[in-house]
């Protein structure tokens, strides 16, 4: 796993990451999630392709809805374990 990957899933972890899907307000991809629960900016392309490969990892995944337009970002149970891993290696 790189750098990238695993700061990638400490967002993820932490709560920090939507997905927009694109239907309004810009095309899809992953945005920062505000403290309101709104989206707050685009995530850089180097973070973006971190979080692609997590989710064909298996480690992450988004949420099938929270409303029509973002999504939330979770953490699986692999991604969990993947993370207690690196928390015991540091």
């Amino acid at each position: 796993m790189t750098e990238q990957e695993r700061q990638a899933l400490r967002h993820v972890a932490a709560g920090q990451l939507l997905y927009h899907t694109g239907l309004w307000g810009g095309p899809a991809g992953y945005r920062w999630r505000g403290q309101d629960g709104s989206e707050a900016g685009v995530v850089s392309p180097w973070e973006t392709q971190a979080l692609y490969s997590l989710t064909s990892g298996g480690l992450i995944a988004v949420e099938a809805r929270t409303d029509p337009f973002a999504r939330r970002v979770r953490i699986t149970a692999a991604g969990m374990s993947m993370l207690g891993e690196l928390a015991q290696a540091a």
